[in-house]
């Protein structure tokens, strides 16, 4: 897997070059071999940004993950205007004059794209309401209203500062329970000493709770959970919690990377086994096994994990895997919430739609008439 990965990702770049060595303003002008050299640096540059954090964290290692961060989100932009206008010209062959000229004015729309998905994921998250009725929920509960944050994917890119503003968003939503979807510390970037006080600073009446992502996983879980105790979060690891009476809140650890080994949703069933009766709540990453959650009694499933592909047209690659991208859908008699994301991973881009907050509301379902 990871050599097609390889194989794939320096093709294209190789496609890219020569692409760009062809135009008109470019042939003559600039040394096919300078372009080579550029197209390299940049395809390793997020890697190599990795490297050095390792040995040397600073500012360097910053600079050099924002460059590669971005060269991800103009790369794919680029490669997928330049493939629009090679698939309709057949690379050529229809428009030959013309086709030059497409070409640079695809390149054009790349970097305009790309302009506008930064300062998108520059604006703050905007705050998503909903209402959910949910089955078994007690009058007295009715109103609860709980604040989820997800993949918020902190580190070099996204730090202190940012989050603390994060923070003062989320405490002006008047929240009565704080749950946190998982990719909460990209694993590298800052010290986490200066954020896990920020992240501290998040409460609510009810708690903080929190479940796993991926992110977690690839840092090190054990790590990664202690460092989010040390914020004061609660970690629902395949289990749950009765947070009020007759309101059950259930997690479980990111689904994603244990596809193999929990292929049938038993870790779904088992952090939903054993509860008292009343209104269930389940926390998920990544949104995998919602109809058997549904089958286990969850009425409402939060997830995030898709970031709702971040930037076009890479959510339709995740669909593939994740048919709830992103928004509201109603499945097997739950409601499923999947965040598009608190943060950003990689580029910090967002086309077309920006990072949000969920904020719901839950509401007693009525008495059945009978």
């Amino acid at each position: 897997m990871a050599l097609l990965f390889l194989s794939l990702w320096f093709g294209s770049h190789a496609y890219l070059v020569w692409r760009i060595a062809a135009l008109p303003w470019v042939a003559g002008r600039v040394p096919r071999w300078a372009l080579v050299v550029a197209a390299v640096f940049l395809a390793l540059s997020y890697l190599i940004a990795r490297i050095v954090e390792r040995f040397r964290p600073g500012a360097f290692a910053a600079g050099l993950e924002w460059i590669g961060a971005t060269w991800m989100g103009l790369f794919l932009l680029a490669l997928t205007c330049l493939l629009a206008v090679d698939l309709a010209t057949g690379f050529g062959r229809f428009a030959p004059e013309s086709a030059p000229a497409l070409r640079a004015g695809a390149l054009g729309v790349a970097l305009l794209l790309a302009v506008r998905a930064t300062l998108q994921a520059r604006r703050p998250p905007r705050v998503v309401e909903h209402e959910v009725r949910l089955a078994g929920l007690p009058a007295a509960a009715d109103g609860t209203v709980i604040v989820f944050l997800s993949d918020l994917h902190v580190g070099n890119l996204l730090g202190a500062r940012w989050l603390a503003a994060r923070v003062e968003q989320v405490a002006a939503l008047a929240p009565d329970l704080i749950a946190v979807g998982g990719d909460v510390l990209e694993g590298h970037g800052p010290r986490h000493e200066e954020l896990i006080p920020v992240l501290s600073r998040l409460a609510a009446p009810l708690g903080v709770w929190a479940v796993t992502g991926n992110h977690e996983v690839y840092r090190g879980l054990d790590e990664s959970v202690a460092r989010l105790e040390a914020a004061g979060m609660e970690l629902l690891r395949d289990r749950w919690v009765e947070v009020r009476p007759g309101l059950v809140l259930a997690g479980v650890d990111d689904l994603t990377v244990r596809r193999g080994t929990h292929p049938d949703g038993e870790a779904v069933a088992r952090s939903l086994a054993g509860r008292p009766p009343g209104g269930v709540v389940l926390l998920s990453h990544s949104p995998l096994h919602l109809e058997r959650a549904a089958r286990e009694g969850a009425g409402l499933v939060l997830s995030g994990h898709t970031h709702a592909g971040q930037i076009w047209p890479f959510g339709a690659l995740v669909r593939l895997s994740y048919p709830t991208l992103a928004g509201r859908y109603e499945i097997a008699g739950a409601t499923v919430l999947v965040s598009r994301g608190t943060g950003t991973w990689g580029p910090r881009m967002r086309l077309w739609h920006r990072s949000e907050i969920l904020r719901v509301t839950l509401r007693s379902a009525p008495d059945p008439v009978g």
